[in-house]
């Protein structure tokens, strides 16, 4: 396999799916945090499986090794942690596991996220892995990592997994000390000022500062997972981190305990993890075996001196017993905590019952009020509308008609329109003012007055022309007679006189026609 220039190691905290038979409440909650990222494993049939998920790393971030991978770089080398292996402290010969699945997730939050998220996303994300661990291989193992879940357990946070990475080139990031997202910093690619700074680089025995700014390595080019250890020093940002290791340390266990770790036949991988120190020969737990056993009451009592002279069962028994009590307070806490959630249910319940019935007599007053409201408009608006009809029939003669017509067209009109229509109408209606319509009665009543007098003045001049007209047709009458009378004498008088000679009664007549007179009224 090909030998990289560089190496770098991302830890994070180890999340698996715990039994139900183990723990039902840290059960559902392991389910809850790790769902999105498990591989499809039905543990109900593959029991000897152990499936788990952790954060590879943080993109974007710089871990505590002073060393960070970019987005783009987490997004190319993510499928490829696929199928490689989980260990014990990055010991390639003692391989637990693997991984199946990769993803990604929302830093500080692990809120599943997409490819398509992250693919520009200059913030920090997690690549998110899911695996199974071989409980066969080390189930001691195993039963601790799911302790390591359990927030009442001495072993709680005390595992985490830590990715190595290959990678034959870098880049330098300049950041100031209080940020640690290389988007806050600038990126040094030029080869000539990286080999000036690469001295001041941690990973190079320097201090990792300059100048008052901090200098990271951000790798680039060919980065290769490497695989994957659980360890109790990771170098990640992230919750989870163990103690340090103490100095190797002999252990008393009894003989019950020396069988079983023979038949388990990994009692020297099991008490990294169990006891946080290095592992012993098996020659130096036989010979100490008759050590002074010691009791342990506190957690106190649990120090690097007594370690030195207690049983693994005083402390295996201490322990159990804590974790009894832890759960017993579990159970009680949620009990109480059931209780006070039912209560809080009935609380809300009720007042929802309250709000609901307020909300009902809230409506039912809005839309009371809204009534009123419209009512009072309405009033406002009829009362307007009759101040303008009585300002209008005081100050016009309107027939019928015309008030209609009016009425309907200044009913809907705000003051500044109402304004605007009184002006065309003191145009329009000059001639029906009350003042004009009283002047013009006055005249006509003067003319009226006067035609009757020349009325009256004429029908007497028409007496007096009757009465001359009488008195000129009695003589007309006489005329006739005597008219009458010429004829008979003139009975013998020749034919020859002229026919078309108009008689002196024709001649009257005509005179006295009523068409020669002009009649004034």
């Amino acid at each position: 396999m090909k030998e990289f220039k560089n190496i770098t190691i991302f830890s994070s905290e180890i999340k698996p799916l715990v039994s139900e038979n183990k723990d039902e409440y840290l059960a559902l909650a392991s389910l809850i945090k790790v769902s999105n990222f498990l591989p499809d494993i039905d543990t109900s049939k593959d029991i000897d499986l152990l499936p788990v998920a952790f954060n590879a790393f943080v993109a974007n971030r710089v871990n505590k090794n002073d060393d960070v991978i970019d987005g783009a770089t987490a997004v190319a080398i993510a499928k490829h942690f696929i199928n490689k292996p989980i260990n014990i402290e990055h010991d390639r010969h003692r391989v637990i596991g693997t991984i199946l699945n990769v993803g990604y997730s929302q830093f500080g939050t692990d809120e599943p996220l997409t490819e398509e998220q992250v693919i520009d996303l200059n913030g920090p994300f997690n690549v998110t892995l899911g695996g199974v661990l071989w409980r066969v291989v080390n189930n001691s193992l195993t039963d601790m990592i799911e302790e390591a879940s359990d927030p009442t357990s001495a072993f709680y946070q005390k595992i985490s997994a830590s990715w190595e990475l290959g990678f034959d080139d870098y880049e330098i990031v300049v950041l100031d000390p209080n940020s640690k997202n290389i988007e806050d910093g600038q990126i040094v690619s030029d080869k000539e000022k990286i080999n000036e700074l690469k001295a001041e680089l941690r990973s190079h025995g320097g201090t990792g500062e300059v100048d008052g700014k901090k200098v990271y390595r951000k790798t680039i080019g060919n980065v290769v997972p490497l695989g994957i250890g659980l360890t109790e020093n990771p170098a990640a940002d992230v919750v989870g981190v163990a103690t340090k290791k103490r100095e190797p340390q002999k252990m008393e266990i009894n003989e019950e305990k020396i069988e079983k770790a023979q038949e388990e036949d990994n009692i020297t991988e099991n008490r990294v993890f169990e006891k946080n120190i290095s592992h012993q020969q098996k020659t130096d737990v036989i010979e100490n075996k008759d050590s002074i056993t010691m009791t342990i009451n506190s957690i106190n009592d649990i120090n690097e001196e007594t370690l030195k002279e207690v049983s693994a069962s005083s402390v295996t028994e201490f322990i159990q017993s804590e974790l009894e009590k832890a759960s017993e307070e579990f159970a009680a806490q949620k009990v109480e905590l059931e209780d006070a959630v039912k209560a809080e249910a009935e609380k809300n319940e009720a007042l929802q019952t309250e709000h609901e019935t307020v909300k009902e007599e809230l409506d039912k007053l809005k839309a009371a009020f809204e009534q009123l409201e419209a009512e009072k408009i309405e009033r406002e608006k009829l009362d307007t509308f009759n101040e303008r009809m009585s300002v209008l029939d005081d100050k016009y003669v309107l027939a019928s008609e015309e008030r209609e017509l009016i009425a309907s067209e200044i009913k809907d009109l705000n003051e500044e329109e109402f304004s605007a229509y009184a002006s065309k109408l003191e145009v329009f209606l000059k001639d029906k003012t009350k003042e004009a319509v009283a002047e013009k009665e006055e005249a006509e009543a003067a003319e009226a007055v006067a035609a009757e007098s020349q009325a009256e003045e004429t029908v007497a001049s028409v007496e007096d022309a009757e009465e001359t007209v009488a008195e000129e047709v009695s003589e007309e009458e006489i005329v006739e007679e005597a008219l009458d009378q010429a004829e008979q004498a003139e009975a013998g008088i020749p034919v020859t006189a002229p026919a078309d000679e108009p008689t002196v009664q024709d001649k009257y007549k005509d005179a006295f026609s009523i068409d020669n007179f002009d009649i004034k009224l």
